[in-house]
């Protein structure tokens, strides 16, 4: 049997590991396999090279510095050419983890589990503290997290103009924002996912929502001095109203498109959280 500890886009991978070292209980019934570390291809060049205060770690060097194997994942969004910069500044930063290049991290599990990879030597070269629990991390007080959860179901065009919304104004700051999300109009479970301008939403596969079951949306946030209050109120009014839909199937309208207002018809009323289509 195995544990597998996954932790936030915003850990110190150092503390954790630790704690299989220097907690008794712990180091009697565990032995640390390997680290492993997701690389966004797209968007990992700005966070290894953003300037911290002094003193403050780098959240994004450090779990690249302590990995075993580094997952390159979205390698399809970036050139032959930028990708060779992202695995030259990971080999600057680690030269003796593997690399993996994934596109939606799929990857096969015997690559990360049971690898037997963590070195303690090499971290202690790395890092004389690693084992010194009175030592200090310090984290940049400018990122932070914050959640919103409301219960009912959601309005997936509400939410892609809003989402559009904080791209224009937020998105250099918004390092990770994911969600599960019950759409108007399905029984089906949604995941969103985005880092900085880059989203997508999803269906679980296999995941619906079950008779009496409560329908609710949550959405978490990650990223660089975030207006919490203005996130998760902006979220909430994506909720679907509970009121009858002002056209019905086969009603003739003006629909806004990409090239301006045209005429349309009505073929669909709640689909996938969407109000018309």
């Amino acid at each position: 049997d195995a544990v597998i500890i996954e932790t936030t886009g915003l850990a110190d991978p150092a503390p954790v590991a630790q704690t299989f070292f220097v907690d008794e209980n712990v180091s009697k019934l565990y032995k640390l396999d390997g680290i492993i570390t997701v690389v966004d291809a797209k968007h990992v060049l700005e966070h290894v090279k953003e300037e911290k205060p002094e003193g403050v770690e780098n959240e994004s060097v450090e779990q690249i510095a302590f990995a075993d194997r580094i997952i390159v994942n979205k390698t399809d969004l970036v050139s032959k050419e930028e990708l060779l910069t992202v695995e030259a500044q990971i080999k600057g930063i680690n030269s003796t983890a593997e690399i993996i290049k994934t596109q939606k991290s799929k990857v096969d599990p015997k690559r990360l589990i049971d690898i037997n990879t963590f070195s303690l030597e090499r971290i202690t070269e790395m890092d004389p503290e690693f084992l010194n629990t009175d030592g200090e991390h310090s984290h940049d007080s400018r990122v932070s997290t914050c959640s919103a959860v409301f219960e009912g179901e959601i309005n997936m065009g509400r939410l892609d103009r809003w989402i559009s919304e904080l791209m224009n104004t937020k998105g250099p700051d918004l390092f990770r924002y994911k969600g599960i999300l019950a759409a108007k109009g399905s029984d089906a479970k949604y995941v969103f996912q985005g880092v900085h301008m880059l989203y997508d939403e999803t269906i679980l596969e296999g995941q619906v929502w079950g008779p009496g079951e409560p329908r609710k949306n949550t959405f978490v946030f990650i990223g660089r001095d975030l207006d919490k209050s203005y996130l998760v109120e902006g979220f909430k009014r994506c909720k679907a109203a509970d009121v009858k839909a002002r056209f019905s199937v086969g009603s003739k309208v003006q629909a806004l498109v990409n090239t301006g207002w045209a005429d349309g018809t009505i073929t669909h009323v709640w689909d996938e959280g969407w109000p018309y289509r």
